[in-house]
């Protein structure tokens, strides 16, 4: 797959009154390829939101690089077009809405591009489609759960036919039934659509459902890998001060017992089979 994204040693500290603090982020190096899930994780402060808005232009390196298919961020006669490429979904949907009506609110973002009124009634009916909100197009936002607030915000980002979407802890304000259904809106528009997926989240339950898995703390990447190879250090990521995926902590545990349950343990289901395994060939010794 080719990169879509390149960090380039990349640093950027916010100001305050003109005081430069500490780096948000640190020398980031790290490429996401075209159609990959990437979910980036860290502690409050560790500098994962701030990677988001260097995605696409919204913040600029301090130093280094951002290129964006070849572009630099850093080109502000590119910035729309990069801004084509990426798009952002934010924490809090009622932050992103800006129509009375959800069809109107996905046909925003093309209509501030210049697309014909025909191909924007496409690209709206296709992305509403796409999110599983089509039966809602005629409805009022704020009569929506947040799920299904989050869910339109993400169809605006599709109707500009973006190659990239970042979602910035977007199902941090979300119930369970609100994040499930999110997550299945994003897993589909990879995995069916090849939207490439930076997910920043605090949830493990998330993150294992990503091809990729990157650790930030302190302003810096340290650990990047399969969700498989990052959660097969549960000590690594407890010093963190992040938690790991409730099987995969619970089978880590059972292994420094002497059981010996298989690598790569990350859901429930999972657990379960190998664990009634175990038992069944120990009842058959």
């Amino acid at each position: 797959m080719e990169d879509l994204i390149i960090f380039d040693n990349v640093t950027y500290r916010y100001d305050s009154d003109g005081a430069a603090l500490k780096p948000a982020v640190s020398n980031l190096s790290l490429k996401i390829k075209k159609g990959e899930f990437v979910a980036v994780l860290g502690h409050n402060g560790s500098g994962k939101s701030t990677l988001a808005k260097l995605c696409n232009a919204i913040l600029i390196p301090e130093s280094g690089r951002v290129t964006v298919d070849g572009t630099d961020t850093a080109d502000e006669e590119k910035i729309y077009d990069i801004r084509r490429k990426v798009g952002m979904v934010f924490q809090n949907p009622d932050n992103q809405i800006v129509a009375t009506v959800v069809e109107d609110d996905v046909a925003f973002g093309p209509e501030n591009l210049g697309v014909e009124p025909t191909e924007i009634r496409r690209r709206v009916d296709e992305a509403l489609k796409s999110v599983g909100m089509y039966e809602y197009r005629l409805h009022e936002p704020h009569r929506l759960s947040g799920g299904q607030k989050q869910r339109v915000a993400i169809a605006g980002i599709l109707a500009m036919q973006t190659d990239c979407i970042v979602l910035d802890e977007p199902t941090a304000m979300l119930d369970p039934k609100g994040r499930k259904e999110v997550m299945q809106a994003v897993k589909k528009l990879n995995r069916e659509l090849s939207k490439t997926v930076v997910f920043i989240t605090h949830f493990m339950d998330e993150a294992v459902q990503a091809d990729r898995v990157i650790v930030m703390n302190k302003a810096e990447k340290i650990m990047d890998g399969t969700a498989k190879e990052v959660f097969s250090h549960p000590e690594r990521l407890k010093a963190l001060g992040l938690d790991v995926p409730a099987a995969a902590g619970l089978s880590h545990e059972l292994k420094k017992r002497g059981i010996d349950m298989p690598d790569g343990i990350l859901d429930n289901e999972s657990f379960i089979e190998a664990f009634e395994r175990i038992n069944f060939e120990g009842n058959n010794t």
